[in-house]
């Protein structure tokens, strides 16, 4: 999902990490589960949502930080308070002002002609235009955490608990949602009444082994969350039932060329990570392998689920078991110009990500491309496709001082249309502010023209 806004150098794969999403006060969705599953190198936990707000309010004079969707509540702004109970323990109220009813309100009001006072009106309305949240967190060790967080108190609908505890290379996230949001390719969000997963993680580095281990349970029918086009067609995925998946992959970067030199003495950066010109190139390969249990496994038996491919596929309709393993591989290409010091345009970063989501797909057609060739045959369009990866593109450019302008594609290829051989779809448009006193840190605020979200948000050491 490009919302997630993890631009090229950030997003080594998609292994169904939470995206950015602005439907609800919790900020973050999770991707439909699909196979199979690109695997990059994982990464610890984010900041949560509410230490984004706290940290906006507190040091860039922000008290209120909107969030845009049209497929939800439309324009609203977000407030935080956070009080420390202990050192090791705090407690949050979250608030939710949704703009575009209080407006309506608003309007309301100027063209009712009943004496009604403007307190009265608006205590009335209150309960549509204001949704509260509560949560706690509590550092259990230095290493292992506790959150709790409760969304939209006065109906007592929505909630999240997870424990997390950092072990020498691994990470383990426990988390439970009631309910699950949950957000198919289509960008229709979807709540699972109940979701479990437990989580383990490698922690991530510049070349390497990783592994990833995810148990999910899903409990309950899926209910279609609101806003845009009703529709029925349930991802088959969210059905009940408990998914095991796992992955390995082999991660290798190289430097074609770096320039540590002519930097500005004695002036730090916007962001040291984009403080040194370069051209690199990422390369990951491994395998990926799930099962499923439940009315989940019946995803297996989707005809437009099953691909062509030599990948492993097994369903066995009366024990509801399903099973699926193949490989899978990314290449990542980054250029950069510019130390990201001076006042204009010193950063100039363009990325470019191809993704191979299923290995044996991609080594069937290249095979029988390989024959065409030999035997002098015209190729199969469907075959071209299938040797096509999917194609992410991104551009940053410095504007003026910390700011810097972002946009990310997907680009496809089909060439079966000829007037569209190659087209551009769902871009990402974004504006960074680096906050150089941080070292590596940056404010974004981004834009998503197809699925109409917007929001404000905070990345930390992440380029």
């Amino acid at each position: 999902m490009l919302r997630r806004m993890r631009w090229m150098a950030d997003g080594d794969g998609r292994w169904e990490l939470d995206m950015e999403a602005p439907a609800t006060m919790e900020g973050t969705a999770r991707p439909v589960p699909g196979d199979p599953l690109p695997l990059g190198l994982s990464r610890g936990p984010r900041v949560t949502r509410t230490k984004q707000l706290d940290f906006l309010h507190r040091f860039m004079a922000s008290p209120l930080v909107p969030s845009f969707a049209a497929s939800g509540a439309g324009l609203s702004v977000h407030h935080a308070h956070l009080f420390h109970l202990a050192h090791n323990w705090s407690f949050t109220i979250l608030e939710q002002l949704h703009v575009q009813k209080l407006v309506a309100v608003v309007k309301e009001k100027l063209s009712n002609r009943q004496e009604v006072s403007w307190s009265n009106d608006i205590k009335r309305h209150l309960h549509d235009v204001m949704t509260l949240g509560v949560g706690t967190e509590l550092l259990i060790t230095p290493d292992t955490t506790l959150l709790l967080e409760l969304y939209n108190i006065k109906k007592g609908d929505r909630g999240k608990a997870i424990f997390r505890h950092k072990l020498p290379h691994q990470n383990i996230t426990l988390e439970a949602s009631w309910p699950g949001l949950f957000i198919d390719k289509k960008g229709v969000y979807w709540d699972v009444p109940l979701s479990l997963s437990a989580d383990l993680a490698s922690v991530g580095s510049k070349s390497g082994l990783s592994y990833h281990v995810l148990l999910q349970q899903n409990s309950g029918e899926p209910k279609w969350f609101g806003g845009g086009e009703e529709t029925t067609d349930v991802p088959v995925a969210l059905l009940p039932g408990l998914c095991a998946k796992a992955a390995i992959s082999i991660k290798k970067s190289i430097d074609v060329w770096r320039k540590k030199e002519d930097k500005l003495k004695s002036v730090q950066p916007y962001d040291v990570f984009l403080s040194d010109p370069h051209v690199s190139f990422t390369g990951i390969i491994g395998a990926v392998a799930s099962g499923s249990l439940g009315d989940c496994s019946k995803r297996m038996s989707v005809q437009n689920e099953i691909q062509k491919s030599n990948a492993f596929r097994y369903f066995d309709e009366s024990k509801k078991f399903a099973a699926f393993a193949d490989l899978f591989a990314s290449v990542n290409f980054t250029a950069q110009q510019g130390n990201f010091q001076r006042l204009f345009l010193d950063l100039t970063r363009v990325s470019a990500r191809l993704d191979i989501s299923s290995g044996s797909l991609f080594l069937r057609g290249a095979s029988q491309l390989a024959q065409d060739f030999f035997f002098s045959r015209r190729p199969d369009l469907e075959t071209f496709c299938d040797v096509c990866p999917d194609v992410i593109v991104s551009l940053q450019q410095q504007i003026v001082g910390p700011f810097s302008f972002r946009v990310e594609s997907s680009v496809a290829v089909d060439p079966k249309k000829q007037d569209h051989f190659v087209r551009v779809d769902d871009s990402v448009f974004a504006i960074d502010w680096a906050l150089k006193v941080l070292g590596s840190a940056k404010a974004t605020a981004w834009y998503s023209p197809k699925h109409q979200e917007a929001m404000v948000e905070l990345r930390f050491f992440e380029t």
